[in-house]
């Protein structure tokens, strides 16, 4: 089985890179990213960069060339931005991706998408993929993966979708170094009652979901599925392990959901004006850190034959470590 794995210097695409390699069913991996960083990339025989832009069609063509799957963990994912961005890092990269997926005849397409979005700023437990979705996507990089999905669906590709929640482990670049950073610059607080329930996934169960959406077959094709480590947490305990293991102490101190996302709204609507960069506060970041949110993922279990087997735990304990080596990066 040859392989395109598209953001594969990223946070999930190297993760995803490390165990495709061991694969005796894989004889070849071309791997595409932003940009070749050392700890970010892997010496293989089986494995090929190559560093382009995906908004290139005719570099994605090359790409695809003797491809059996493609496995695209790409995207622009942000709670800011300009719509003309997104629509270019998740819109014209998926179309230029499923057209070379079609030329080149490749038997199966597998998506990373977002559980973002099923967001509509409340509490919300137990959501299936089924569920009806916010009438108003929150932002743009939760608007344009579910479009990407759908261009998915058109493209009459062999297809399977992920909407993984919230990933933590080695290697993260997101959810964990950001909150580290806020609490380094004085402005983490403890957002709401500080008792929301969340998922927090392991990067290496988002793996074992990549792995298993190679050979499913049946009536598993042609689905999208919540992968999550099936068991909530506390967000804030969590988060206060994270920075305690760090040498650094979160206190008790609470703000109301309201005046943070009020705090938010302003702080938008300032940078909206004057055409600045993202906002040190959204209020989809009020939100995320203030309300809980889970996601079922029975239909993963049944027809994937997924099965978490990493712990939040040891997951956090993953990251804890790499993190320690790699604080400066």
């Amino acid at each position: 089985m040859q392989l395109l794995l598209t953001g594969a210097t990223g946070f999930l695409g190297f993760r995803t890179l490390e165990k495709l390699i061991d694969l005796p069913s894989v004889s070849r991996i071309v791997a595409t990213g932003r940009n070749l960083l050392a700890y970010r990339t892997i010496e293989h025989p089986k494995v090929s960069y190559r560093l382009g832009n995906l908004e290139d069609k005719e570099f994605v063509q090359t790409l695809a060339e003797g491809a059996d799957v493609i496995i695209n963990t790409a995207s622009l994912s942000s709670p800011w931005g300009k719509r003309s961005d997104f629509e270019k890092a998740n819109l014209q990269t998926q179309n230029n991706l499923l057209e070379a997926a079609k030329k080149n005849k490749v038997s199966r397409f597998i998506y990373i998408s977002s559980p973002g979005i099923y967001y509509n700023g409340d509490d919300r437990l137990g959501v299936k993929e089924s569920d009806p979705l916010p009438k108003k996507f929150v932002n743009q990089y939760a608007r344009t993966k579910f479009e990407a999905e759908q261009m998915l669906q058109r493209s009459q590709l062999p297809y399977i979708t992920l909407r993984p929640r919230a990933l933590v482990g080695r290697g993260d670049s997101i959810i964990m170094p950001r909150l580290i950073r806020a609490f380094d610059e004085g402005r983490l607080r403890i957002i709401g009652d500080g008792k929301n329930i969340v998922d927090l996934t392991a990067v290496e169960n988002v793996v074992d979901a990549i792995i298993l959406s190679l050979s499913a077959g049946g009536e598993s094709l042609h689905n999208a599925y919540n992968i999550t480590n099936g068991k909530p947490v506390n967000l804030w305990d969590n988060i206060s392990k994270v920075l305690a293991a760090l040498d650094r102490h979160l206190g008790a101190k609470k703000v109301p959901f309201f005046i943070a996302n009020n705090f938010a709204k302003i702080l938008e609507l300032k940078s909206r004006l004057t055409h600045q960069q993202e906002p040190t506060l959204t209020q989809y970041g009020v939100g995320t850190l203030a309300k809980s949110f889970t996601l079922d993922i029975s239909k993963a279990q049944n027809l994937l034959g997924y099965s978490p087997k990493v712990s939040t735990e040891a997951a956090i304990d993953e990251f804890v470590n790499w993190y320690r080596h790699h604080e400066k990066l």
